[in-house]
């Protein structure tokens, strides 16, 4: 069959390879790890090398997406839940990440409903001001009324940095979380089992063996697939940053001008032109667009320049290469250009290295 482009290309080995080294290295400090398929959609494919790894958990922030995907693994509902959505996440996940006490006592009537206990992780705020409630309320306020609910199981506490406000993960705001966890645990008497220290940002501490020690989980995503941790963005040694590539075709190629001619307003996105006249170039139009990524997400592994992108088309300064329409050219991709990707209904999926 001849191949269709533009294509996401899908290396499942690497991906294997990266889920279980990463799991060794945090087995080795005590820590289990939620392997988080969100940015993938859950595309079985992948989630199928997941459940032949001996990771304990698998998360995502998608409701449908927990629904769908066959796993043995423990489902985790990464996003705080909607109230509309409490029926749905007793059913298909059970474990929910929460922070406000109203639904927590819905996601309660639910379970009791169909006579089931749905387990909770609470969420807390320690500075990166995403989810969770805030480190210095009266949480302990809280956390009383949710021990009262008969089919709600308080399992662990958890929080989030660098999400949305590019906190750190250190020692001193982590510490947070531990005072958070000894002061619920003093006044209730009770023995917290997770105490989840976030995500891929934390993974620098864990290759230094720098993770404190009354963290015990972790939730991955974006280390898995592009070998990386977030907190500095630096690769992780050993992992793959190419479990994921781009292929686009080249649909157009001719010799132009850099700068247009005319008078200048605004792109198709309502953004003011902005160009730089560097004389005539060698410009290529590849088969796709905005719709599908955006170019700032893509990176040229090509000895070309990547000059910008409309809705369907994107633009590269050739430098004089020797290529022809019907050429096919790659492109590695950060974690946005994944999620838009793989979002798209547009983009073929191509699986190598089949397991």
């Amino acid at each position: 069959m001849k191949m269709m482009y533009p294509s996401i290309h899908i290396n499942l080995e690497k991906y294997r390879h990266n889920l279980n080294y990463l799991n060794q290295l945090a087995k080795a400090e005590g820590i289990s790890l939620m392997a988080v398929t969100k940015v993938f959609c859950a595309d079985q494919k992948l989630v199928d090398v997941i459940n032949h790894t001996d990771i304990k958990y698998i998360a995502d922030s998608k409701i449908e997406n927990l629904k769908t995907m066959k796993t043995s693994k423990t489902k985790v509902l990464l996003r705080i839940p909607q109230k509309s959505d409490v029926d749905q996440v007793v059913r298909y996940a059970d474990i929910s990440l929460n922070s406000e006490i109203e639904v927590i006592e819905d996601l309660n009537d639910a379970a009791q409903s169909i006579n089931k206990k749905h387990q909770i992780i609470l969420m807390f705020d320690i500075g990166d001001l995403r989810e969770g409630i805030y480190y210095q309320s009266n949480y302990l306020k809280i956390v009383e009324k949710v021990l009262q609910l008969k089919s709600i199981e308080l399992i662990g506490i958890g929080t989030n940095l660098t999400c949305f406000g590019g906190v750190i993960p250190t020692d001193e705001t982590l510490n947070k979380l531990n005072i958070i966890k000894q002061e619920i645990e003093q006044r209730f008497s009770i023995s917290l089992n997770i105490i989840s220290g976030g995500n891929s940002s934390t993974v620098s501490l864990l290759e230094k063996k720098e993770c404190p020690q009354f963290i015990n989980n972790l939730r991955i995503g974006e280390a898995f697939v592009l070998g990386r941790e977030t907190a500095y963005g630096k690769h992780i040694e050993n992992m793959y940053d190419s479990v994921f590539t781009l292929q686009a075709e080249i649909i157009e190629l001719k010799e132009k001008p850099s700068f247009p001619e005319g008078l200048l307003g605004f792109d198709a996105f309502g953004k003011p032109s902005s160009f730089i006249d560097q004389g005539i170039m060698q410009r290529a139009i590849l088969g796709i667009g905005r719709q599908d990524v955006d170019c700032e997400d893509i990176y040229n592994q090509n000895d070309t320049t990547i000059l910008g992108c409309s809705s369907d088309h994107l633009i590269l300064d050739m430098k004089q290469t020797s290529h022809h329409v019907g050429d096919v050219l790659t492109f590695k991709l950060n974690y946005a250009g994944i999620l838009r990707l793989m979002t798209s209904p547009y983009i073929r999926r191509v699986y190598e290295n089949k397991l």
